[in-house]
């Protein structure tokens, strides 16, 4: 099979069937997103894809998804989208993936708890504005890549462990022989091999993520030691970007399974080094004209600033998205190069939003860069979260204040005491989310129904349920206290 066609663009039902026969499909998978973020699918013989199945979908039980349907009333029909077709590089037989949009079978209507329509409504809203006709987005989701992992959990005990054959805590391990090359804590940062000892695998995620249509910029160690990883690719308009970070962490992951080794997106796998972010790259077309260029600071617009407003004014309860898990905030701490302080700055990779230098060379390259969010973040909800926050900057002409242009992990508690910081937990965060949601209403983009679904999951599926549980460390310090 001719690797370049793996993700051809395809915009009809009849393009997608055409495409099926031409590279010999025998099995179709059909996708989608639940509330939190994975993707769930099921798969069929080829001839089971039809005109007919674009418009009406596929038929399944919502009541086994999380936070969708109760069982007295799960059927749902998942309708695929033609331009997300792409042959899947992992599967054995040739295999089409198709990833759908989530419909009540009685209405034909969208299923207000399905995060890609209500990307789709976000885009269509920035449309109605009149502000911009395009969002565009660059995610840079960092990952740990580890050869072993091990976790349990039960009423009387619980505990994990990962190992890394790069990691600091294996120099005096019996390897036979240990050659050393371990990479030392907060040291990872860009070594060349055989430190690397990643490199090819990372070209190899790289190769994968270009035959399915992603355009790779670079790939790097990162900061931490024990596998840290970046592989950085192309901005992309809202929804299409949702489902490239999507699409991938399943490219990642299983090309490292391929090779014998695991691929987590965790924030804080290893205590006591830096964790996994995913700074967010933003920036807002008009007619294909770039709208956050300017004379303004750093090289940015009014519209730029108004919209970096936003997402600070907005930035407590946008974290319940952009940090959506009780492990996010064990990164979002001082001291490990997580931007905690919701400030802005050009450069400045201590602020919450950085401008890049790119803005005051060309208008093309104007962005800005929230650094908060993390890779657990469902990436339809929280870019959706994010441009609702931006317009409602926008529209409200909202002032960012003064950039703060110093090391912000060097100011003293008393220079700090007027820059707002991100929540410090995921109940803080929820808080926030519901003093203040209003601006993702608009539009009907967000609603009550999906935000309630939503705070009530986190609240109860992983807030309380950490909460209820002792933890190891605390044996340490209260055992025989």
């Amino acid at each position: 099979m001719d690797s370049q066609n793996l993700r051809p663009e395809l915009r009809t039902p009849g393009d997608v069937l055409a495409f099926a026969r031409e590279q010999g499909i025998v099995m179709v998978d059909v996708r989608f997103i639940d509330l939190l973020g994975s993707w769930h699918h099921f798969t069929m013989p080829v001839h089971q894809l039809t005109d007919d199945a674009f418009e009406r979908g596929y038929a399944f039980d919502g009541s086994s998804i999380r936070g969708w349907k109760s069982i007295e009333a799960s059927d749902m029909s998942v309708v695929p989208d033609p331009s997300t077709a792409l042959v899947d590089p992992f599967a054995a037989e040739p295999t089409l993936i198709l990833i759908g949009d989530i419909h009540d079978p009685m209405t034909g209507q969208d299923y207000e708890r399905d995060p890609r329509s209500l990307a789709r409504r976000a885009a269509a809203y920035l449309r109605g504005t009149g502000i911009a006709d395009t969002a565009y987005f660059g995610p840079e989701a960092e990952f740990f890549v580890f050869d072993d992992v091990r976790y349990h959990n039960r009423g009387h005990e619980a505990g994990y462990a990962v190992d890394s054959e790069i990691g600091a805590w294996n120099t005096g391990r019996e390897e036979f022989p240990n050659l050393g090359y371990k990479v030392r804590p907060k040291g990872g940062y860009v070594p060349v091999p055989p430190a690397d000892a990643h490199h090819d695998l990372r070209t190899e995620m790289c190769m994968v993520l270009e035959q399915v249509g992603l355009v790779v910029e670079r790939h790097h160690m990162e900061v931490a030691s024990g596998g840290q990883a970046e592989i950085d690719f192309r901005y992309d308009e809202l929804l299409r970007q949702a489902d490239n970070l999507t699409l991938f962490k399943y490219v990642v992951r299983n090309v490292a399974r391929r090779a014998g080794k695991t691929v987590t997106f965790m924030p804080k796998p290893v205590f006591a080094d830096n964790g996994n972010g995913m700074h967010t790259h933003m920036s807002l077309w008009k007619e294909g004209k770039p709208l956050f260029g300017g004379d303004a600071y750093a090289g940015l617009s009014d519209v730029g600033l108004h919209f970096l407003a936003g997402i600070l004014h907005h930035g407590p309860a946008l974290c319940a998205f952009t940090n959506p898990t009780t492990n996010s905030y064990k990164r979002l701490v001082p001291g490990y190069e997580a931007p905690v302080r919701l400030a802005y700055s050009g450069r400045n990779r201590s602020a919450a939003i950085r401008i890049p230098a790119e803005a005051a060379r060309s208008t093309k390259a104007a962005r800005i860069e929230f650094r908060t969010p993390d890779p657990m973040a469902n990436p339809y909800l929280a870019f959706s979260a994010l441009l609702m926050a931006g317009i409602d900057g926008i529209v409200r002409r909202l002032d960012p204040g003064e950039p703060l242009d110093r090391d912000i992990y060097n100011l003293s508690a008393e220079e700090l005491a007027d820059v707002p910081s991100a929540p410090a937990s995921l109940d803080a965060a929820l808080d926030a989310l519901e003093r203040d949601h209003g601006f993702l209403l608009e539009g009907g983009v967000f609603n009550p129904d999906i935000l309630r679904a939503w705070i009530d999951w986190k609240r109860t599926h992983e807030v309380d349920a950490l909460r209820l549980r002792p933890h190891p460390f605390e044996f340490e310090l209260y055992f025989d206290a």
